[in-house]
């Protein structure tokens, strides 16, 4: 297995595909209505639906490394956390989770067409090597898959 396919592998189980670990992020979200996805723990606190768009956000700021893009591209305005609707709609909560899933599909294919020559290498900005960055995405998915789950245990969904 190459090391591209590797770093893929890491990406998707920690995602979407089935791995030994439990539920991976997109399993997390799986059939969450947005009453439940606009719930908040206590006040101040962030709900799921903002973890849905703050790793999208991620996603979209390794993304564009891998790609060379300059910063404020992403589709909402500001940056890592984006206060979501407290009341939203089914459309609402399809669209942030769309964001998500379409920066996940376009960080693949960028770390496809990545050069493994340049995985030690920082990009401009950065105190990691791009390696780090993407094995970095893929933990950051898994780290908030089990914030998402505790917080519908605690929702009771």
């Amino acid at each position: 297995m190459s090391e591209t396919d590797l770093l893929i592998l890491q990406l998707e189980q920690a995602f979407d595909h089935r791995s030994w670990h439990g539920t991976n992020l997109f399993g997390s979200i799986r059939g969450i209505t947005p009453e439940q996805a606009a719930w908040r723990p206590g006040q101040g606190r962030h709900n799921i639906w903002e973890i849905i768009v703050h790793a999208a956000y991620w996603k979209y700021t390794v993304y564009r490394r891998l790609v060379d893009e300059a910063r404020g591209s992403f589709p909402l305005k500001g940056s890592n956390w984006f206060l979501r609707p407290l009341e939203g709609t089914p459309a609402e909560l399809k669209a942030d989770t769309r964001l998500l899933r379409d920066f996940h599909e376009k960080l693949l294919a960028a770390v496809e067409q990545f050069d493994t020559k340049r995985l030690d290498a920082r990009p401009h900005g950065s105190k990691l090597p791009f390696r780090d960055l993407i094995v970095g995405v893929a933990a950051h998915d898994l780290y908030h898959a089990g914030q998402i789950q505790l917080l519908k245990r605690l929702h009771n969904v």
